[in-house]
Protein backbone atom coordinates (compact mmCIF):
# COMPACT_ATOMS: atom_id res chain seq x y z
CA UNK A 1 0.00 0.00 0.00
CA UNK A 2 1.33 3.37 -1.11
CA UNK A 3 1.17 6.32 2.00
CA UNK A 4 -2.25 8.23 0.32
CA UNK A 5 -4.33 4.71 0.69
CA UNK A 6 -2.82 4.40 4.06
CA UNK A 7 -3.83 8.15 4.79
CA UNK A 8 -7.50 7.45 3.15
CA UNK A 9 -7.62 4.29 5.27
CA UNK A 10 -6.95 6.76 8.42
CA UNK A 11 -9.14 9.10 7.87
CA UNK A 12 -12.62 6.63 6.80
CA UNK A 13 -11.50 5.11 10.35
CA UNK A 14 -12.12 8.22 12.28
CA UNK A 15 -15.05 9.11 10.92
CA UNK A 16 -16.75 5.91 11.65
CA UNK A 17 -15.54 5.01 14.82
CA UNK A 18 -14.16 8.17 15.94
CA UNK A 19 -11.06 9.13 17.93
CA UNK A 20 -12.07 8.14 20.90
CA UNK A 21 -13.00 4.11 19.69
CA UNK A 22 -9.57 4.34 17.37
CA UNK A 23 -7.41 2.70 20.50
CA UNK A 24 -9.92 0.40 21.28
CA UNK A 25 -9.46 -1.02 17.54
CA UNK A 26 -5.65 -0.79 17.40
CA UNK A 27 -5.60 -2.92 20.75
CA UNK A 28 -7.90 -5.27 19.35
CA UNK A 29 -6.05 -5.33 16.07
CA UNK A 30 -2.73 -5.79 17.79
CA UNK A 31 -4.46 -8.52 19.74
CA UNK A 32 -5.50 -10.66 17.36
CA UNK A 33 -2.32 -10.09 15.01
CA UNK A 34 -0.51 -11.52 18.00
CA UNK A 35 -2.88 -14.21 18.30
CA UNK A 36 -2.61 -15.22 14.28
CA UNK A 37 1.35 -15.18 14.95
CA UNK A 38 1.31 -17.14 17.81
CA UNK A 39 -1.60 -19.76 15.66
CA UNK A 40 0.54 -20.03 12.69
CA UNK A 41 3.80 -20.60 15.06
CA UNK A 42 2.13 -23.67 16.60
CA UNK A 43 1.08 -24.99 13.53
CA UNK A 44 4.39 -24.58 11.89
CA UNK A 45 5.96 -26.35 15.67
CA UNK A 46 3.43 -29.49 14.96
CA UNK A 47 4.10 -29.85 11.37
CA UNK A 48 8.06 -29.81 12.39
CA UNK A 49 7.36 -32.38 15.05
CA UNK A 50 5.03 -34.57 13.09
CA UNK A 51 7.93 -34.23 10.01
CA UNK A 52 10.66 -35.11 12.47
CA UNK A 53 8.74 -38.18 13.28
CA UNK A 54 8.15 -39.48 9.99
CA UNK A 55 11.70 -38.45 8.94
CA UNK A 56 12.59 -40.75 12.10
CA UNK A 57 10.27 -43.57 10.98
CA UNK A 58 11.71 -43.56 7.43
CA UNK A 59 15.23 -43.45 8.40
CA UNK A 60 14.31 -46.47 10.40
CA UNK A 61 12.73 -48.15 7.74
CA UNK A 62 15.52 -47.18 5.50
CA UNK A 63 18.26 -48.81 7.77
CA UNK A 64 16.42 -52.11 8.26
CA UNK A 65 16.34 -52.04 4.31
CA UNK A 66 19.68 -51.47 4.48
CA UNK A 67 20.54 -54.62 7.01
CA UNK A 68 18.31 -57.19 5.15
CA UNK A 69 20.01 -56.18 1.87
CA UNK A 70 23.73 -56.26 3.51
CA UNK A 71 22.45 -59.67 4.69
CA UNK A 72 20.81 -61.28 1.64
CA UNK A 73 24.23 -59.77 0.33
CA UNK A 74 26.08 -61.91 2.70
CA UNK A 75 24.24 -65.47 1.88
CA UNK A 76 24.73 -64.51 -1.82
CA UNK A 77 28.57 -64.24 -1.36
CA UNK A 78 28.09 -67.00 1.14
CA UNK A 79 26.46 -69.43 -1.22
CA UNK A 80 28.68 -68.09 -4.74
CA UNK A 81 32.22 -68.46 -2.56
CA UNK A 82 30.81 -72.19 -1.81
CA UNK A 83 29.74 -73.02 -5.08
CA UNK A 84 32.85 -71.94 -6.42
CA UNK A 85 35.00 -73.85 -3.81
CA UNK A 86 32.81 -77.26 -5.17
CA UNK A 87 33.41 -76.75 -8.65
CA UNK A 88 37.26 -76.09 -8.02
CA UNK A 89 37.16 -79.06 -5.96
CA UNK A 90 36.10 -81.16 -8.65
CA UNK A 91 38.22 -79.05 -11.23
CA UNK A 92 40.98 -80.63 -8.93
CA UNK A 93 39.29 -84.23 -9.37
CA UNK A 94 38.63 -84.44 -12.37
CA UNK A 95 42.10 -82.90 -13.12
CA UNK A 96 43.93 -85.31 -10.84
CA UNK A 97 42.21 -88.34 -12.73
CA UNK A 98 43.17 -87.31 -16.33
CA UNK A 99 47.06 -86.79 -15.33
CA UNK A 100 46.62 -90.64 -13.69
CA UNK A 101 45.15 -91.36 -16.95
CA UNK A 102 47.76 -90.00 -19.30
CA UNK A 103 50.58 -91.36 -16.70
CA UNK A 104 48.51 -95.37 -17.42
CA UNK A 105 48.85 -94.59 -21.27
CA UNK A 106 51.90 -93.58 -21.29
CA UNK A 107 52.75 -96.75 -19.41
CA UNK A 108 51.07 -98.73 -21.38
CA UNK A 109 52.41 -96.85 -24.82
CA UNK A 110 56.28 -97.10 -23.23
CA UNK A 111 55.61 -100.91 -22.39
CA UNK A 112 54.06 -101.60 -25.94
CA UNK A 113 56.90 -99.80 -27.51
CA UNK A 114 59.54 -101.74 -25.26
CA UNK A 115 57.65 -104.92 -26.60
CA UNK A 116 57.75 -104.16 -29.89
CA UNK A 117 61.70 -103.02 -30.09
CA UNK A 118 62.10 -106.58 -28.06
CA UNK A 119 60.56 -108.05 -30.72
CA UNK A 120 62.25 -106.33 -33.57
CA UNK A 121 65.48 -106.88 -31.88
CA UNK A 122 65.22 -110.75 -31.73
CA UNK A 123 63.69 -110.85 -34.90
CA UNK A 124 66.64 -109.38 -36.09
CA UNK A 125 68.49 -111.52 -34.29
CA UNK A 126 67.04 -114.90 -35.23
CA UNK A 127 67.47 -113.14 -39.24
CA UNK A 128 71.16 -112.85 -38.70
CA UNK A 129 71.85 -116.48 -37.03
CA UNK A 130 69.79 -118.09 -39.84
CA UNK A 131 72.18 -116.35 -42.09
CA UNK A 132 75.23 -117.87 -40.12
CA UNK A 133 73.65 -121.23 -40.06
CA UNK A 134 73.44 -121.26 -43.93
Amino acid sequence: MSGQEIFIIIIVALLLFGAEKLPEIARGLGKGMRDFKKATDDIRNELETSTRDIRKDLNEVTDTIKKDVTGYAEKVNKDLNEVSDSIKNDMNDITSDVRRNIVEVKENIEKDAQETADNLNKRQEDTSSDKENK
